[in-house]
């Protein structure tokens, strides 16, 4: 009997062998021979999936950035079915991004990777918005949320709540990513920027709750 071939997989073992290159060693390093080298299959194989490096690309920018959605709208959704106040809900979500250990300095260095290819690449440059879109969307859900529930002000904006939240986890990650997850409270920072927003009596833990600060996840 022929044996099945899991096409998706294949293409996924490619894609995440392309992404450790690229967190490793940088994109003009992530040749096809080591990204061959790297998932255990031919170079030949590679060129099946993917029509070039472009397509390769695009792929693996698609998949980190799906990925990063997901997870984070599983935490959310599990948060909020727990009924956890939505400030601590959005907050351990967002330090989800931050590369606070070897697995999320990976994701981080591969979106960085990725997004710098963007500005001149305007396939990706498409499927980077479509992530940042999404993730956005899911912030700006959490806030609108958190406004029929008394935990943010009726008049506050959403969106830019959401970007504003957004661009500090960004601004944050690239400082710990340059100066290392020990080196400053980065999640005791990103409580403080959340809890301008969840201004309702949330009680999120920190040093204004008298707790301590945030412990680096």
């Amino acid at each position: 009997m022929p044996r099945v071939v899991d096409h998706d997989e294949r293409r996924n073992r490619i894609a995440r062998a392309f992404q450790r290159l690229l967190a490793a060693e940088g994109f003009a390093a992530a040749s096809f021979s080591k990204v061959a080298a790297e998932a255990g299959v031919s170079v030949g194989l590679i060129q099946h999936y993917f029509a070039g490096r472009d397509a390769l690309l695009r792929f693996a920018y698609d998949d980190a950035g799906s990925r990063l959605s997901e997870r984070v709208r599983l935490r959310v959704r599990g948060g909020e079915a727990a009924g956890h106040p939505l400030a601590r809900v959005l907050l351990d979500t967002l330090v989800e991004l931050l590369p606070l250990d070897e697995e999320r300095d990976l994701e981080y260095r591969v979106r960085q990777s990725l997004q710098a290819q963007a500005l001149h690449h305007t396939g990706l440059a498409e499927v980077a918005r479509r992530a940042g879109g999404d993730l956005l969307r899911h912030v700006t859900a959490v806030v609108e949320h958190g406004k029929e529930r008394g935990e943010v002000e009726s008049g506050v904006d959403a969106v830019l709540a959401a970007r504003t939240i957004l661009a500090t986890v960004q601004g944050l990650a690239d400082q710990v990513a340059l100066s290392g997850a020990g080196t400053f409270p980065a999640s005791e920072l990103l409580r403080r920027v959340v809890a301008t927003v969840f201004t309702g009596g949330i009680g999120l833990p920190g040093r204004d709750a008298g707790e301590g600060s945030v412990p680096e996840a």
